[in-house]
């Protein structure tokens, strides 16, 4: 006898007086159940065409996972019962049941608590951010990945921009998230490749290009050169400008710096992002900044106060929690040195790299900025030193405007 697959309700209600949406798979008289993880009121449900009413909200996508879901749950019946003839409903319904944590959520929230693990401290609340704006979107708990359509991701990117009124790389992070998440479900054999959403002809992702604004030279001068007696003024301008003499090293980096890390009149670290190690001299102006630190107590041997006070610096999560907390208190004194010093730009800790770039322009080989940004591909340091490379076209519109 041919095995049969339909969707039916559950004979008893749950707990909000819904029903749940299962998948009845009949064989030989003997049938096996497989929840779809939906469930709908008996009012919205059709048992003779074994479909969501129109009268239910979302009719249109739990209908369409119905259809996916029989469709998957026949092709796996075929193509067992091609191999073997005698099959049971209870051995169809085992090869079709979905893995534990199938859903989008279920393993979103794995990949968050993993990165919780990991010590990324500044991605996890800005990914829980993301996923709560796609579950107020989706107005439901939790979506099976072949629900995650083309047509859903366009509606999701219209729901961020014109509703959350969001900027387009703030839109682009969420659906880089929204891939990730996919495709950890992809190597975890609990998504299915043909519904993926993303790549040629469906949902590409380009990250849009931001303008970096880098201080000239003088603008760095009239920071150097500013008179502040408030420690935490002077103690901001010190972390930025340090940052600024080693070619704009990142802030985490700067703030995890070691009394060892210099050796013989230089520097050697290797950078967090990418684990790239390097060794730079140290600037005399450098050294005028360390001078001020080091009669300081050397808590883990750190140059800087902002991590001496975490007590196990293996404890990777609670060490970005902090750089994040310090970079805001940072950020926030160099607004008031950027005042005195009468510069009308954006001022923070990443302004320092923008400003290296900026100032360095196209008078350093590509290969040697590459070795000092650390970056692993030279595109990269082509792409962003492009940022601020003027003369060209300058050259070109003086040429065209006669001037």
């Amino acid at each position: 006898m041919a095995t049969t697959i339909k969707v039916v309700t559950r004979s008893a209600p749950k707990a909000d007086g819904t029903y749940a949406l299962v998948l009845r798979i009949t064989k030989d008289r003997k049938s096996s159940y497989i929840p779809i993880g939906k469930s709908v009121s008996l009012e919205d449900w059709d048992e003779v065409a074994c479909k969501v009413r129109k009268s239910h909200r979302n009719s249109v996508r739990l209908n369409n996972l119905i259809a996916q879901k029989l469709a998957e749950a026949s092709d796996t019946s075929l193509e067992l019962e091609a191999k073997k003839k005698d099959v049971s409903a209870k051995f169809v319904a085992k090869k079709i049941k979905p893995k534990k944590g199938v859903t989008f959520f279920a393993v979103a929230n794995e990949f968050v608590e993993n990165m919780k693990k990991e010590g990324k401290y500044n991605r996890v609340p800005t990914d829980q951010s993301r996923l709560k704006n796609f579950k107020t979107f989706l107005k439901t708990e939790d979506i099976d990945f072949t629900e995650i359509t083309v047509p859903l991701l366009n509606r999701f990117r219209a729901y961020l921009k014109g509703d959350k009124k969001v900027s387009e790389r703030t839109i682009v992070n969420h659906l880089i998230l929204i891939r990730t998440v996919y495709n950890q479900a992809i190597l975890a054999d609990i998504a299915d490749l043909k519904s993926y959403p993303f790549g040629r002809g469906k949902i590409q992702i380009k990250i849009p290009k931001s303008s970096k604004i880098g201080l000239t030279r003088e603008e760095v001068q009239k920071i150097e050169e500013l008179e502040l007696p408030d420690p935490k003024m002077n103690h901001a301008r010190n972390v930025f400008l340090f940052s600024y003499y080693f070619a704009g090293v990142r802030i985490s980096d700067v703030l995890r710096m070691k009394w060892s890390d210099f050796q013989n009149d230089r520097l050697f670290y290797s950078m967090g992002k990418n684990d790239k190690p390097g060794s730079l001299k140290v600037p005399a102006k450098v050294s005028k900044i360390l001078d001020q630190y080091r009669g300081d107590e050397r808590t883990h041997d750190l140059i800087f106060p902002e991590l001496k006070v975490v007590e196990d610096m293996t404890d990777q999560y609670t060490v970005e929690r902090k750089i994040s907390y310090g970079v805001k208190t940072l950020n926030k004194h160099l607004k008031s040195v950027a005042k005195e010093a009468k510069i009308d730009k954006p001022m923070t800790n990443h302004i320092s790299r923008h400003t290296f770039g900026n100032i360095s322009g196209d008078k350093i080989s590509p290969q040697m900025l590459q070795k000092l940004y650390r970056h692993s591909n030279i595109t990269t340091t082509i792409s962003y030193q492009n940022n601020f490379i003027h003369k060209t076209a300058d050259e070109a519109l003086d040429a065209v405007l006669g001037s």
